[in-house]
């Protein structure tokens, strides 16, 4: 995964830094995004991407054909060139990379909590202006429910985990006992 990631980053920010010249962040955005669902499809990979029958040519011009009309000649060009480095395969990679920069410049964040009880608009709201406030950053938030943490919360933002669930706690108490 690491290593994907770094093979990803050179390409993403290059895009992205055409995007911005270019003033065509959010297209960009979304014909990679496309691009990189139809890489990541399974189908896809086991028939075409991983088949060594299959020129390099070959599996750029599908992946191009199967997105049809969303994508714009610079982003055939830019797909024509990662597929002739051979990292035609790392495009969900670029897209996930690209898509942090975009935030990143958007000064914008998205949050994942997790719960043990599912939150109600006004719970969500009060953590979104706080994280807001804190990160200095517009704040996107996901939830999902866990029961397992008996109580609290755990937040995902970008690289940063706080984990506020009874369940981290009783397992730092545990650690902390146990030394």
């Amino acid at each position: 995964m690491a290593e994907t990631t770094t093979v990803a980053r050179p390409y993403a920010k290059a895009a992205f830094e055409f995007a911005v010249e270019h003033q065509a962040l959010d297209d960009w955005s979304m014909m990679l995004g496309t691009a990189a669902r139809v890489v990541a499809n399974e189908d896809m990979h086991r028939r075409v991407l991983g088949n060594p029958l299959v020129s390099s040519a070959q599996k750029v011009d599908l992946v191009v054909d199967v997105c049809g009309d969303v994508l714009n000649d610079d982003v055939r060009n830019f797909l024509r060139l990662i597929t002739q480095k051979g990292r035609l395969v790392a495009l969900p990679a670029i897209a996930e990379q690209f898509e942090l920069l975009k935030a990143q410049q958007e000064k914008r964040m998205d949050v994942s909590i997790v719960s043990a009880f599912p939150l109600d608009d006004a719970q969500q709201d009060k953590l979104a202006s706080a994280l807001a406030k804190r990160l200095n950053r517009e704040i996107s938030i996901t939830t999902q429910v866990d029961s397992s943490l008996l109580g609290g919360v755990i937040l995902r933002a970008g690289d940063t985990v706080i984990d506020g669930s009874v369940r981290g706690r009783l397992n730092r108490l545990h650690e902390a006992l146990s030394a």
